[in-house]
């Protein structure tokens, strides 16, 4: 079992910035895939950004311009940058593990971190 904890963020105006971190129970080198979602307001799940611990990455295709998935391995988080935020970022943003590749339905949530984005 992994437990995730994400932290980071807050309310921030047009344009600006946030780093969120999801902080994971095991060493981060040792879980297969983590993934940051977001739920907006009256909106369903979304993917935001995955990151393989093979080190390959995914972005939402809308997001990918403005968003970043990385490690931080010295403090073992996967962070998400996020930079030029708009009023539709708004979401509780979630972070999620999975441990094992070929367990696809092995894996752990966060509570989240809301970001809200106004003017």
């Amino acid at each position: 079992q992994v437990h995730v904890v994400e932290s980071g963020g807050g309310l921030v105006q047009p344009g600006g910035s946030l780093r969120l971190s999801c902080s994971a129970s095991t060493s981060i080198a040792d879980i297969y895939e983590m993934d940051w979602y977001r739920r907006g307001p009256g909106k369903g799940l979304e993917l935001v950004a995955t990151i393989y611990n093979k080190g390959t990455t995914y972005h939402t295709g809308s997001l990918k311009d403005r968003f970043r998935i990385s490690y931080d391995y010295s403090r073992n988080t996967v962070d998400l940058q996020m930079n030029n935020l708009k009023v539709e970022d708004t979401a509780l943003y979630l972070c999620r593990a999975r441990p094992y590749e070929r367990a696809h339905d092995d894996v752990y949530w966060g509570q989240g971190t809301q970001v809200t984005v106004s003017p």
